[in-house]
């Protein structure tokens, strides 16, 4: 996709607010790791120019180069005409303060479990204390698995997916956390390549899109792979088969822990049986459900 750089472009607070402008103007989707539109356009913007993400004030006067603007000018129509998510354009994603590779052979990392993390699970590790060992189910990219190893630095961390090439990209972040010893990488259908493996945490952001829902996904969002979201009429496929097989796999008073983003209602209806515990976070209410391993006998 070629694009021409207006010329009256000619600062880095030109382009970002006719970024900003071309991206509201067009209606683009966020969600996938930014929710609107200023912020996305500033992290473009620097990423593109190779300027520090964190520190926009500095550089907003500064007279950009031709050959500046043009890929300025690239990476807004990558964007804004075709569409494609900012971390695919970038090639990177971040969670916190953890940087990681994307690609689209893996979801864009966004997590509310990773919110929770950030709190060491506070208050439900407490009985427990810290984890020794951490499974983390539809894995991607790694990135749960990676953070699981960074909060928990004495755990060994599982981390499993059914896409080989997910788990190509995950293989390249666990090497760049320097996390190879500690966090295992195997493919398969869930629990299917863990037998006889028990853990004191399991997490999964699973598939858990509704049918409905994915007819509905803006374009941005069916660039992402369709295995990492679409889960059945209700969302819950992969929610019941995970729920109905972690007890086999966990120690005694460990937790199972499952993001379903907004699906509560659904959830509860496809577990009626189960006490589910509802855990917020910052930005949600209720998009986590624990369980703990007595639970599930």
């Amino acid at each position: 996709m070629t694009a021409t750089a207006p010329e009256e472009l000619m600062s880095v607070r030109d382009w970002l607010r006719y970024t900003v402008s071309r991206m509201r103007g067009a209606n683009v989707a966020f969600g996938q790791g930014f929710v609107e539109a200023y912020d996305e356009a500033a992290y473009l913007v620097l990423h593109t120019l190779h300027l520090p993400l964190d520190r926009l004030e500095p550089f907003l006067d500064a007279v950009l180069t031709a050959d500046e603007c043009a890929q300025l000018a690239q990476v807004v129509e990558r964007r804004v005409t075709g569409r494609e998510p900012a971390a695919y354009i970038t090639g990177e994603a971040w969670l916190g303060p953890l940087r990681f590779r994307v690609d689209p052979r893996v979801i864009i990392p966004r997590s509310h479990i990773f919110e929770l993390m950030q709190d060491g699970f506070e208050p439900w590790l407490d009985d427990m204390g810290t984890p020794a060992s951490v499974l983390d189910l539809c894995t991607g990219s790694g990135c749960l698995a990676i953070a699981a190893a960074h909060y928990f630095p004495d755990a060994k961390v599982d981390a499993v997916d059914l896409s080989g090439d997910a788990l190509k990209v995950a293989q390249l972040n666990i090497a760049d956390h320097g996390v190879r010893d500690r966090v295992e990488v195997l493919h398969g259908d869930l629990f299917e390549p863990l037998a006889g493996r028990r853990y004191d945490l399991i997490l999964s952001n699973p598939p858990y899109v509704t049918d409905a829902a994915m007819a509905a996904l803006p374009e941005e969002f069916r660039r992402e792979p369709e295995m990492a979201l679409g889960a059945g009429h209700d969302g819950m496929d992969i929610v019941r088969r995970i729920v109905a097989e972690a007890g086999r796999h966990l120690n005694p008073g460990g937790l199972l822990l499952v993001e379903v983003g907004r699906n509560q209602v659904e959830t509860e209806a496809a577990l009626p049986d189960l006490p589910l515990v509802w855990l917020d976070t910052e930005s949600a209410s209720a998009p986590v459900f624990l369980l703990r391993a007595e639970d599930l006998t």
